[in-house]
């Protein structure tokens, strides 16, 4: 395991930064602000992206996609910037965390799915694009969101490997688990066969 670039007390602190980061409910802040409604009561009530396009608007579902990716694209960036590449990842994965599990909402966020992908670009852009066109590669062929997101999370440490980027390896595998774990109720519906297209409704 490589030594750390940065002490022990600054790395707990780009942990913490980043997770305040990541735990923005966007999602649920522009729908509320938007007069959208209260997302736990939509669809799967959801925070991310994919439940805020079911209140009608794609606006707010736009603007909640690159606000979650930003999230982590921005704890990444700036963590790098001030305190080096081992001080990114961490507040990298505290971000994804953030999203995922937010103190403000009992630790009950969203599937990570576009923080996991804003993560990866800002932490190996060519990385985060092999794992965007994944996902776009995966939904054109089987038109199921949730497949393409296993997919590219998968996928992920793969190309760290492959583009050279194998000091964040062991994030990306962190990273891609959590993203199975959050889809477990998702993998039980693909093994089951009736897991929604992209564009069908669900209640």
């Amino acid at each position: 395991m490589p030594v750390l670039e940065t002490a022990l007390p600054a790395l707990l602190l780009w942990a913490v930064v980043g997770y305040v980061l990541g735990s923005i409910p966007f999602g649920m802040v522009l729908s509320k602000v938007m007069g959208l409604g209260n997302l736990r009561e939509i669809g799967s009530g959801n925070i991310g992206a994919t439940n805020v396009l079911r209140t009608g608007s794609k606006k707010a579902a736009a603007l909640t996609l690159i606000l979650d990716g930003g999230k982590g694209a921005v704890a990444v960036l700036i963590a790098r910037a001030m305190a080096g590449e081992d001080a990114a990842q961490v507040a990298g994965l505290m971000a994804f965390l953030g999203h995922c599990y937010p103190v403000w909402l009992k630790f009950k966020g969203g599937k990570g799915v576009a923080t996991f992908l804003g993560l990866m670009l800002a932490l190996a852009w060519p990385v985060g694009i092999a794992c965007c066109l994944t996902w776009l590669a995966t939904a054109a062929v089987s038109r199921i969101s949730s497949l393409s997101a296993l997919v590219a999370a998968a996928s992920s440490a793969v190309w760290m490997l492959i583009l050279g980027y194998g000091s964040a390896v062991v994030l990306a595998i962190l990273l891609a688990v959590i993203v199975f774990a959050r889809h477990h109720e998702n993998i039980a519906r693909l093994r089951a066969g009736t897991e929604p297209k992209i564009g069908a409704k669900k209640g």
